[in-house]
């Protein structure tokens, strides 16, 4: 392996572990899921925007219609980090990642939707491989149980998620990772500004600590590294790698907040990690 890609597996590794580590916060910053949100874009935007200019691009964007695409993303990905949060609060670090991590196969089965493909066997088999292991996590069919619904906003947070990438990756790909990032961050903002509930004088100065680490190092950097490798590997290694998200997370969860998984979500989170990694590495086979 030559430098270029060691050092690009690094970086991707370190990126992978920010975005598994940016579900910590759920449970460390004592707010609300969308004022966690908003806070968080507003500190990422502006990083963003200073690392855009940074490298001595345009902050502007090339129409009029990639303003309306880049407004339409940033709405999505809001909601989606909004949902994301919101599944942890209610569950735990572990299953609420679980869960969001349904995402990958959503998207080998939504594509071919979009595309006019016709769906492959083998993801209609991933699919319900899926649904079992959503089924093992869900300790009672019942959304007035807290962890249930916070599987089934996972896995809105999911489907969300699903729907940002395949229309950046129709509309939006002429960007690079921190320019589309940093108006979808700076959107979200303005979205989701009407429904905050915290007093901004009210937090804590620790509060206000964790918030500046989760926008800057695990939203901004993340975002930066996760490009930057992105130019030394291959789709699939990077698909691959960060399959281990969810793994990254819970191991975070354990050792900082001491949450524990029971054998049920370890087996089915197993289920659902390795099928993602399946499909994964079926795409990318595909592609070639």
């Amino acid at each position: 392996m030559n430098a270029a890609k060691s050092s690009g597996l690094i970086e991707l590794h370190i990126a992978v572990l920010m975005f598994g580590g940016t579900a910590l916060f759920s449970k460390l910053i004592p707010l609300s899921a969308l004022d966690i949100t908003l806070l968080r874009c507003c500190v990422a935007s502006v990083v963003l925007g200073l690392l855009v200019k940074f490298r001595r691009q345009h902050l502007t964007l090339a129409s009029k219609q990639d303003y309306l695409v880049a407004i339409g993303l940033g709405v999505i990905v809001s909601l989606h980090w909004v949902t994301y949060f919101a599944a942890m609060q209610l569950s735990s670090v572990a299953i609420g990642m679980i869960a969001f991590f349904t995402y990958p196969v959503m998207t080998v089965i939504a594509e071919p939707l979009l595309t006019g493909h016709k769906i492959k066997s083998q993801d209609i088999a991933s699919g319900v491989l899926v649904l079992i292991g959503v089924i093992l996590l869900i300790p009672e069919a019942n959304l007035g149980n807290d962890t249930t619904l916070g599987i089934a906003i996972g896995i809105l947070s999911a489907m969300l998620f699903t729907a940002r990438n395949l229309l950046q990756k129709r509309y939006f790909t002429q960007y690079s990772g921190p320019h589309a990032m940093f108006y979808q961050t700076l959107v979200a903002v303005v979205f989701l500004l009407p429904w905050h509930e915290a007093e901004l004088n009210s937090i804590p100065l620790d509060v206000w600590g964790l918030i500046i680490l989760l926008g800057v190092v695990f939203t901004a950097a993340p975002h930066a590294l996760f490009t930057s490798a992105l130019r030394h590997l291959s789709a699939k290694t990077v698909g691959l790698v960060s399959c281990l998200q969810p793994f990254y997370g819970a191991m975070l969860a354990l050792v900082i907040l001491g949450e524990e998984l029971s054998l049920t979500t370890l087996i089915g989170g197993t289920i659902i990690v390795a099928t993602a990694i399946f499909e994964t590495h079926q795409s990318h086979q595909s592609q070639r």
